[in-house]
C-alpha cells in the first residue's frame, strides 16, 4: 500500500490556524500570515531538508539574519523546528497536528508559540529526500519593526535618577534627557532620587515624555506629557 502524501500548501495553512487556535485559548490575539517570513521559513526548510542538518543554526545564520535576508524588516523573532517521519505517511492535518502538539507539549517552543506580542507567523512545510515519507516544517513568529514605539526621559531635577526598563538599570543625570525605543511594551520603574529612594511604576508608553521633577514629599514626582518632533 502506497505512502499517504499530504498537500504541503494545507498543511501549513492548519499549521497557522492551529497556532492561532491555541493563542486564542490562552487569550492572546491571533498572528497573521506575512509572505516574507512564509519565503524565509520555507527557505531554511528546504536547506534542513537538503542537508540533512536539523538546528537553528544549520545554515551559519540565527533566525533574523535569515528573515532580514528575506526582507522582512522586524524588532522581534521567534523560531520553532519539527521533523516528521512515518513510513505510512500522513494525511495533511495529522501532519499538521503532530507538528503543533510537538512544540506545545515543549516550554522552549510552546514559549514562542505563546509570543504576547508577535502579530505575524510565516510557516513552511518541504519534504526530506527518505525512503519513507519525511517533512521538515519551520515556523517563525515576529512583530515588524514598524510597530516598535518610542518614548523620552527628562530629568528636571538636580539630581541622577535611577531606573528600570526592559530588565535593565539606567541611570539620567540632571538636565539630561534619553530617548528609548522598545519593541513591546514593558514596566519603567523609577528606583532612586539622589541616594533617597522612591517608588514609582509605569507601563512604557510611546510617544511621550516622561519628565522628572522634585518632590519635598516623594522626593520624585513624574509628568507625562506628548512627544513632540520637530517639524
Amino acid at each position: 500500500m502506497p505512502a499517504i502524501l499530504p498537500d504541503i500548501p494545507t498543511v501549513e495553512t492548519e499549521i497557522v490556524q492551529m497556532t492561532n487556535d491555541f493563542r486564542t485559548k490562552n487569550k492572546l490575539g491571533d498572528v497573521r500570515p506575512n509572505k516574507e517570513l512564509s519565503d524565509a521559513a520555507r527557505a531554511f526548510a528546504a536547506y534542513l531538508a537538503k542537508s540533512g542538518a536539523f538546528s537553528h543554526t544549520a545554515d551559519g545564520r540565527e533566525a533574523g539574519d535569515r528573515v532580514t535576508s528575506a526582507g522582512y524588516q522586524w524588532c522581534q523573532v521567534g523560531e520553532n523546528l519539527a521533523m516528521a517521519l512515518d513510513s505510512r505517511g500522513f494525511e495533511s492535518r495529522a501532519l499538521a497536528k503532530k507538528a503543533v502538539e510537538g512544540w506545545i507539549n515543549s516550554p522552549g517552543h510552546r514559549k514562542n508559540m505563546l509570543a504576547q506580542h508577535a502579530t505575524e507567523i510565516g510557516v513552511g512545510v518541504v519534504r526530506a529526500p527518505d525512503k519513507d515519507p519525511k517533512f521538515i516544517t519551520v515556523q517563525l513568529f515576529a512583530r515588524p519593526k514598524s510597530l516598535q514605539y518610542e518614548f523620552q526621559i527628562s530629568n528636571s531635577s538636580r539630581e541622577a535618577v535611577s531606573y528600570s526598563f526592559g530588565g535593565e538599570e539606567h541611570e539620567v543625570r540632571p538636565s539630561y534627557a534619553v530617548t528609548h525605543t522598545a519593541c513591546a511594551p514593558s514596566p519603567l520603574a523609577f528606583d532612586k532620587i539622589g541616594d533617597k529612594p522612591v517608588t514609582l511604576r509605569f507601563e512604557a508608553t510611546g510617544g511621550v515624555v516622561y519628565t522628572l521633577k522634585p518632590d519635598r514629599k516623594a522626593g520624585l514626582k513624574v509628568e507625562i506629557r506628548p512627544f513632540e518632533r520637530a517639524e
